[in-house]
C-alpha cells in the first residue's frame, strides 16, 4: 500500500468518480483504475461499487477512506512543518480567481511570486464557474467582491478603488459634470451587472453618500477591459478600477469625473480550506498579495 494509492481512493470518493478524480489528479483515468485495483487486491476487500452509470462506496471502503484521510493529513502536516522550518516556499501553488480579476491583477501577482520564490511552481484558473477548492486541489481562490456563506477560511487582502473616467474627446464633446445630479446628462458605458441605469451610488470622503441617476447607456458590454476600450474611445463615462485607469490618465488618455466623489471599493479577499495549515506556499502568495494594496486597507 502506498500513499499515492490512498491519494487516489480519497479523490475519487470525494470527486464521485473516476473520471472527475481523474482531471483533478491531472492522470489517466485507466491509471485511477489500475491503482484502485491494486489497493482492493492487496487489501483483500472491495472499497468501491462500480458500474457504468454510478458509484458507490461500500461499507468497509467508507472505513478505509476515513483511515486514509487521516493518514494524508498526518502526512500533508510533516512536510508542512519542515517546510515552515526551512522557512523557504517549495512546492505547487494551484489558485482561482475570477476571469476579470484574474486577467487585472492576479497575473501579476503570480509572475511576481514566481520571481521571489524560483524554487515554487504555480498554475492559475481564470473561471466563470464556481471552483470547490477542497475536491478540486486548489491552494487558494482570491474572490473580489462580497464571499458567500462557506466553511472556508478567508483573509481580507484590501481594496480596490474605482472612479469614474472619460476620454478627453468625450470630454471636449460634452463637457465634465460638476456635480452628481448633472450624471444624468451624460452618456455611459456599463459593465453588464453594474446595473448603473437604477442608480449610481457615489461616495464622498466629507459629503457622504449619494445615489444619482445616470444618461442613456451608449454601450454595455461583459468585460472590464472593454468598459476601458470603450471610454477611451470616447463614447462615454466608465467605472473603471483606478488601477486599471491610472496609467491612461498619466498619460492623458483618460481624466477622473467628479474627484473625490467615487463608487464603493471592492474588497478582496484570499479563501482556502480550512482544515489545512497554510503552508508557506501560500502565506507567501498571501503576503505578496498583501503588498499590492495601500498600507491598512487589508484586514
Amino acid at each position: 500500500m502506498t500513499l499515492e494509492q490512498l491519494r487516489v481512493l480519497v479523490k475519487v470518493v470525494e470527486a464521485g468518480s473516476l473520471t472527475r478524480a481523474a482531471g483533478v489528479l491531472g492522470v489517466e483515468r485507466s491509471n485511477i483504475s489500475r491503482m484502485l485495483a491494486q489497493l482492493e487486491a492487496e487489501l483483500g476487500v472491495t472499497l468501491l461499487e462500480r458500474t457504468t452509470r454510478r458509484q458507490s462506496v461500500t461499507e468497509v471502503g467508507r472505513t478505509v477512506y476515513e483511515r486514509a484521510v487521516g493518514v494524508l493529513t498526518a502526512t500533508e502536516d510533516i512536510v508542512q512543518v519542515t517546510q515552515r522550518m526551512k522557512g523557504q516556499p517549495q512546492g505547487h501553488l494551484r489558485v482561482t480567481c475570477g476571469v476579470e480579476f484574474g486577467m487585472g491583477a492576479v497575473a501579476g501577482w503570480i509572475e511576481a511570486y514566481l520571481a521571489r520564490f524560483p524554487e515554487v511552481t504555480a498554475e492559475a484558473e481564470f473561471a466563470t464557474r464556481d471552483v470547490d477548492l477542497v475536491h478540486e486541489g486548489f491552494d487558494l481562490a482570491v474572490c473580489a467582491g462580497p464571499l458567500p456563506e462557506s466553511r472556508l477560511s478567508s483573509r481580507q487582502l484590501g481594496q480596490f478603488e474605482h472612479g469614474l473616467f472619460a476620454s478627453p474627446t468625450y470630454v471636449q464633446r460634452h463637457g465634465l459634470p460638476e456635480s452628481p445630479a448633472e450624471l444624468a446628462t451624460h452618456q455611459w458605458v456599463e459593465f453588464r451587472g453594474d446595473g448603473l441605469h437604477r442608480g449610481l451610488v457615489l461616495q464622498h470622503p466629507v459629503l457622504g453618500r449619494s445615489v444619482s441617476e445616470v444618461g442613456a447607456l451608449r454601450l454595455v458590454v461583459n468585460a472590464g477591459a472593454a468598459v476601458c476600450s470603450a471610454v477611451l474611445a470616447g463614447l462615454g463615462i466608465g467605472r473603471l478600477p483606478v488601477m486599471l485607469a491610472s496609467d491612461h490618465v498619466a498619460q492623458g488618455r483618460l481624466l477622473r469625473v467628479l474627484a473625490p466623489w467615487h463608487p464603493p471599493a471592492v474588497t478582496v479577499h484570499a479563501v482556502f480550506p480550512s482544515n489545512r495549515y497554510l503552508a508557506p506556499k501560500v502565506r507567501a502568495f498571501v503576503d505578496l498579495a498583501l503588498e499590492q494594496f495601500p498600507q491598512g486597507s487589508g484586514g
